[in-house]
């Protein structure tokens, strides 16, 4: 069975009740979840699931892509059976320094493409710090402190995140709506659609605030030449 993910319809959500599919790999598959996965170069959630007085750390989360079942990896498993009905709670500190990290690197996207015309090669986000790396000639310096303070002019505009659903077709028909280099989107017929209004827009399945003003600073850490057309940048966001 695919686990429904409701952190794609609302990323605040932090507690929710879910039932016990199977067990597996050290872990839980539940029928829906609002821990997000490790997918998409955005670490996972951590956090903790309840059956009754019984609490259990949930230490990583994993999509098993062919079946869209995820597993909660937990501490202990002992006490849980198909069925059973539990409480989830996101650790939720990490979880929103995840999202605001992830919103900020689809600003720095967006500058990228519009100013460069440059996409992303690779890259992660972790609760402290984000990397992206950009197939970009010239000097990384440079290039990345001018758009660090674009991205902050972003930011400060307060803008609303939109997020929404497109038919495979019509969103693939948006310029930019695909800004990392070589890899398309899952092969379905219907995409979930970040957007910042006049800034981005991009098919994406994580978490995101709901207004830039919430990522509050992006602070440029540090850039590194990786290649001719390869330069990275690692990057944190303070309030």
């Amino acid at each position: 069975m695919v686990t429904e993910l409701l952190f794609q319809r609302d990323s605040y959500l932090r507690r929710f009740e879910s039932t016990v599919m199977d067990l597996r790999s050290g872990g839980v598959i539940l029928d829906k979840t609002a821990f997000h996965p490790m997918t998409g170069g955005v670490a996972d959630d951590t956090g903790w699931l309840y059956l009754g007085n019984v609490r259990y750390e949930v230490r990583s989360v994993v999509l098993e892509k062919d079946s869209g079942e995820v597993i909660h990896v937990l501490d202990t498993t002992e006490g849980l059976s198909p069925g059973a009905t539990v409480i989830g709670e996101l650790n939720w500190e990490r979880r929103y320094k995840l999202m605001r990290l992830h919103t900020a690197a689809h600003i720095l996207s967006a500058v990228m493409y519009d100013d460069y015309g440059s996409l992303v090669t690779g890259g992660s986000v972790e609760p402290d710090k984000a990397k992206e790396d950009y197939d970009v000639q010239g000097d990384e310096k440079e290039i990345f402190s001018k758009a660090a303070e674009r991205v902050n002019e972003i930011i400060k505009r307060g803008m609303e995140v939109r997020i929404y659903w497109l038919s495979r077709d019509e969103a693939m028909k948006i310029p930019g709506v695909v800004k990392l280099a070589a890899r398309m989107p899952p092969n379905v017929n219907v995409l979930r659609i970040v957007e910042i209004p006049g800034v981005d827009i991009q098919a994406d399945g994580g978490p995101h605030v709901r207004n830039t003003i919430e990522i509050g600073k992006f602070l440029l850490l540090k850039t590194e030449n990786k290649g001719k057309k390869r330069k990275r940048i690692y990057y944190t966001v303070e309030p």
